[in-house]
């Protein structure tokens, strides 16, 4: 009985782990804020509504394309290839719920 509950606690863990690891929060805080934070490479910056206002007029579609794809300095996926695409749109989504 005793290994059966160690690996139901096993796997509920890894599955907080995962659902954690789709939160837009928490892969914008890993992999984006070092450049969205400061500004790096002209990088709009997080909550700054009058950077990411052109952005927004662009739609969610197209700068979630091009988060995936990379544009100008920022690399594919921020430079993380093993983001899926749904990561990614997590990401973008919590970005632009900040300026919203």
């Amino acid at each position: 009985m005793r290994k059966s509950f160690l690996l139901t606690a096993a796997v509920l863990s890894l599955l907080g782990t995962a659902a954690q690891a789709n939160d837009g929060a928490t892969i914008y805080n890993q992999n984006c804020a070092m450049c969205h934070v400061p500004g790096l490479a002209n990088a709009p910056k997080f909550g700054d509504k009058a950077a990411w206002g052109p952005r927004l007029g662009q739609g969610k579609e197209a700068l979630v394309k091009a988060a995936l794809a990379g544009k100008n300095a920022m690399p594919a996926r921020g430079g993380n290839p093993k983001l899926t695409d749904e990561q990614v749109a997590a990401a973008v989504e919590h970005m632009l719920a900040a300026v919203k």
